[in-house]
């Protein structure tokens, strides 16, 4: 049910980010503890500020009292993405090429399913990094996330 309420949130959300001047990233529909979550991630160019998320939340808030397509209660968050999400659309791979990332797989190869190298591609079902000095593809359907990597 959660995939179903995802999409119709996208549905709405999507057109009223996109003529705010900002990127419609994701949507979530979680159980945190005993309270719903409806979280939508929205990202620019220049980041995203707290008036923002504030403005997306307001109209995107006032579509959703009208429709009603959500029959129990949440609390709706709108929110930038964060440093540590998962990289989904084309215009995060593309504005990533060149940056380091993890790529984790649904199986293994050769019984790793952990890459860590440079973004070098992405496109056409694929996506390739270059590691230990060689290129390695991967298709996408087999990537079960990929993350810029990060050391703390």
């Amino acid at each position: 049910m959660s995939k179903k309420i995802e999409k119709i949130v996208e549905g709405i959300a999507k057109p009223i980010v996109e003529l705010s001047n900002l990127e419609y990233v994701d949507c979530e529909y979680l159980l945190e503890g005993k309270e719903r979550q409806l979280i939508i991630y929205i990202d620019s160019e220049n980041g995203v500020t707290l008036d923002d998320c504030e403005k997306i939340s307001l109209k995107v808030e006032a579509v959703l009292d009208e429709l009603d397509p959500i029959e129990e209660s949440y609390c709706l968050c709108v929110s930038s993405p964060g440093l540590d999400r998962p990289l989904k659309t084309e215009r995060d791979f593309n504005k990533n090429i060149g940056n380091e990332v993890d790529i984790h797989l649904y199986r293994s190869i050769d019984k790793v399913k952990d890459f860590k190298g440079i973004l070098t591609g992405f496109g056409e079902g694929k996506v390739k990094i270059k590691t230990k000095g060689k290129e390695i593809s991967f298709d996408i359907k087999d990537v079960a996330a990929i993350k810029l990597h990060i050391d703390f």
